[in-house]
């Protein structure tokens, strides 16, 4: 038995019946009393599990995306920390167990996800707590010390006699040194922690020359004083760290080599003082660190241990800043690489340097799709201040790059303004520029801002003068841009200069050219041609490692090949490559019949590029949401989904997706408004017909155009906001004459959400019966509460109950 384990034995029989039968459970006890020992030992082997180490981490936040980390959670740029959390653990039939947890506001949060679920299950370990209603608290007191009259037996004496013999002193005679033994037990107190300190305290100078301490910090320094000076310095320099740190950071910031590191952790961990986790790295529990940072602050030990930081980064991280593996090492020790950076950059003599590091990491991360952790890196050298102009401009674009795809499109544009303001200390600046400019562009693109999307685009052609890619790049979005507007051919002109500009070096621009190429012959009908397109792109993708756009060629050739494998969603790609990969897989289910998923997938796609800001993705996935509820005859709600998109295809502009939704809309409308549905269809003839589309599933209308467009519908071939207007007055469901009571403005899905939450459902269950996610259940609750004027699923349940 592990000696940590000695006198617990009423706790680990304890500890699974009250698992079994509740679903919050905090370990609480003083700090060195063994709560990690006892988790460790009582989840060990259950693959039902998720460990998080919480120790160090002292904002809510960092606490919360800890936990989702682990549970393997990606969070959407709308997604709420209680949402994310709740939503990751309703359901997922694992124990979330949080060792170490720090920070009061967690309790808090935890109640009210434990209040909206159901099957959520949650163990923490704390050395205080405040009463929570739903919480089983289990405590774990120190050992009860034999007194004067008692035989020197049970687990504290248990503890001491093994701990001294594992750290290498001889057995205690019980009987010649009871007293010392008896005065060494009295001052413990009972706290094992402390018992083990100075068990190794007499292992090494015999119990007789040990004195006895009435408090853990007194303990500890007493240990340190037996450390020889190397180890002294390794304990002061490891406790400046904020995180666990693996076996080179720790030689890094001592001042060794990895041999002799790993023997000093050796003695450390010997003595009490570092706790070696199971993948490796050294980690130090509270109290041990607390003395260790009041033992360093009368020393440059931390000054020491920044440079050891920067010495270490320096030597991990790629030479190159457009070099990165995914399984590099050092990504393991993530946030010593998040703290190396800050060391550097906060000293205006090497804020170059971090500047340099920050740059060097970004690959790595980027290929691993660590976006998040990515901009975290970079925006920590950001807010240091001001970097070399020309590293500090790319750092800024890398930083805006990856905000953006995990906040949200546009939460990268101020980085973006930050690398202009680099820019112009730059020796080239109108390279610089022309360089945020190409990736501000594509920012606009994914927004579905065209206009905002070319501007930016030409600027950066008219500011390369043929010294860098950017121009290439820039025409490629530019390309982009104009074939979401309707100009196909002039988006076919743009797309084809590129197939012979640079291929040799940039080959993705190449690909990207023959991925519009594809789509152009996909919405002129010549199918066969597309689906030659997009596989050729899908094969040299492939071959070139280009993951990205073999998924988007992938998505491309779903469209046309229905025998074609369609792409699977992974939570680590970005939303940009996610949600073409759920609207292609919405548009297979309604294909093979299935219009409740594709609706459900339809929808989640919706919330989730709404919530990113990604405007092209989100009229893509409202077409398909409207076309999957007509499927399901659920005509009104078809209806308010069709004149959304519709009036976002007019505002973008984006010709040929209103043409497809006004073709759906005389569908629905032609038995009721004939005239209204003729004219729509008419309208979506006049759109396709300058463009010698026929729409991307090949359809013509259902219902026979009128002769003529209305006046004012068309302008320059695109759809005016009077048209919209004027069908959206059309189409409105008419006045029913008397109040209908609130849950009457509630749209089919949300009168569903609201029925389900009557019935006492969570939100995993309810998006497990109407084919949703989680995430939007919470969407639709949301509106809901908007519109009803609540804010509780109880005050919603009241309300469906007493209106039926």
């Amino acid at each position: 038995m592990d000696s940590r384990l000695i006198g617990r034995d009423d706790v680990l029989s304890v500890l699974p019946a009250v698992l079994e039968s509740e679903r919050w459970v905090t370990l609480v006890g003083p700090p060195g009393s063994g709560k990690t020992t006892v988790l460790r030992t009582l989840v060990r082997g259950r693959p039902d599990v998720v460990w998080v180490n919480g120790r160090g981490l002292t904002r809510l936040s960092d606490l919360v995306r800890g936990c989702l980390d682990a549970l393997g959670v990606v969070s959407a740029p709308s997604d709420s920390l209680e949402a994310s959390l709740r939503n990751a653990l309703d359901g997922d039939g694992r124990w979330l167990v949080v060792d170490g947890v720090e920070v009061d506001d967690f309790d808090d949060l935890l109640a009210a996800v434990m209040e909206a679920t159901s099957e959520a299950r949650v163990l923490t370990a704390s050395s205080s707590l405040r009463p929570r209603s739903g919480r089983r608290v289990v405590r774990l007191a120190p050992f009860p010390v034999p007194a004067g009259h008692q035989p020197l037996e049970g687990p504290a004496v248990e503890l001491f006699e093994r701990c001294v013999v594992e750290a290498g002193g001889h057995p205690v005679d019980l009987e010649a040194d009871g007293d010392d033994v008896r005065r060494v037990l009295r001052a413990s107190g009972g706290l094992p922690l402390l018992i083990e300190q100075m068990a190794a305290q007499i292992a090494l100078v015999g119990i007789t020359r040990v004195t006895p301490t009435a408090s853990l910090s007194e303990a500890l320094h007493a240990s340190y004083l037996l450390l020889d000076q190397e180890q002294q310095r390794c304990f002061r320099r490891l406790a400046t760290l904020t995180a666990p740190a693996s076996i080179a950071v720790l030689a890094a910031v001592t001042g060794v080599d990895e041999a002799t590191g790993r023997d000093l952790a050796l003695g450390l961990a010997q003595r009490c003082l570092v706790e070696p986790l199971p993948d490796g790295r050294i980690d130090m529990l509270a109290p041990v660190r607390r003395h260790g940072l009041l033992l360093a602050a009368s020393t440059d030990d931390e000054a020491a241990a920044r440079r050891g930081l920067v010495v270490w980064a320096d030597r991990v991280l790629p030479a190159e800043m457009n070099v990165g593996a995914a399984d590099a090492d050092w990504l393991g020790d993530l946030p010593m690489l998040r703290a190396a950076v800050s060391a550097a950059c906060a000293s205006p003599e090497t804020r170059d340097h971090g500047y340099a590091l920050a740059n060097r990491a970004f690959s790595s991360l980027y290929t691993a799709m660590r976006a998040g952790e990515a901009a975290e890196v970079l925006e920590a050298a950001l807010t240091s201040g001001d970097g070399p102009p020309e590293i500090g401009a790319q750092v800024a674009r890398r930083a805006g790059i990856a905000a953006s795809e995990v906040r949200g499109t546009y939460e990268g544009l101020w980085l973006l303004d930050r690398a202009d303001q680099h820019a112009r200390e730059a020796r080239d600046p109108d390279l610089e520029t022309a360089r945020t400019a190409s990736i501000r562009a594509e920012m606009h693109l994914d927004a579905g801002d065209l206009g905002k999307a070319e501007d930016e685009a030409r600027r950066a052609i008219a500011l390369d003068h043929g010294t860098d890619h950017i121009a290439p790049q820039a025409i490629r979005t530019l390309a982009n841009a104009v074939l979401v507007r309707g100009d196909l051919d002039q988006a076919a002109h743009l797309s084809r200069s590129l197939l012979t500009t640079r291929q040799n070096d940039e080959p993705w621009i190449t690909l990207s050219a023959r991925l519009l190429l594809a789509r152009i012959a996909l919405e002129q009908g010549r199918r066969l041609e597309a689906a030659t397109g997009a596989r050729r792109v899908v094969v040299e993708a492939r071959e070139l490692a280009e993951e990205r756009l073999a998924l988007l060629g992938e998505v491309e050739l779903s469209h046309v090949d229905r025998t074609a494998a369609v792409p699977v969603d992974d939570d680590s790609y970005p939303w940009a490559v996610r949600l073409p990969i759920m609207v292609v897989q919405a548009r297979t289910l309604l294909r093979a019949g299935d219009p409740a998923r594709a609706a459900g997938l339809a929808a989640d796609a919706v919330v989730l590029a709404d919530s990113s800001r990604l405007g092209r993705d989100a009229l893509d996935a409202r077409v398909l949401l409207g076309l999957a509820l007509m499927e399901q005859d659920a005509l009104e709600e078809a209806r308010a989904t069709l004149l959304q998109a519709l009036t976002d295809a007019a505002a973008m502009p984006s010709p040929l997706r209103a043409a497809d939704v006004l073709d759906a809309l005389a569908v629905i409308t032609a038995g009721t408004h004939t005239r209204t549905a003729r004219s729509m269809a008419a309208a979506a003839v006049a759109l396709r017909a300058p463009r010698a589309a026929v729409g991307v599933a090949g359809r013509r209308t259902a219902v026979e155009p009128a002769r003529g467009v209305p006046h004012g519908w068309l302008t320059a071939d695109q759809l005016t906001p009077a048209a919209v207007t004027e069908v959206a007055g059309q189409l409105a469901p008419e006045a029913s004459g008397f109040d209908a009571g609130p849950l009457e403005s509630l749209t089919q899905a949300e009168r569903s959400v609201a029925d389900k939450v009557a019935e006492g459902l969570t939100s995993r269950q309810i998006a497990a019966d109407l084919f949703l996610s989680p995430r939007t259940v919470d969407a639709h609750l949301s509106r809901i509460y908007r519109k009803l004027d609540i804010n509780t699923r109880a005050r919603l349940a009241a309300l469906v109950t007493d209106r039926g």
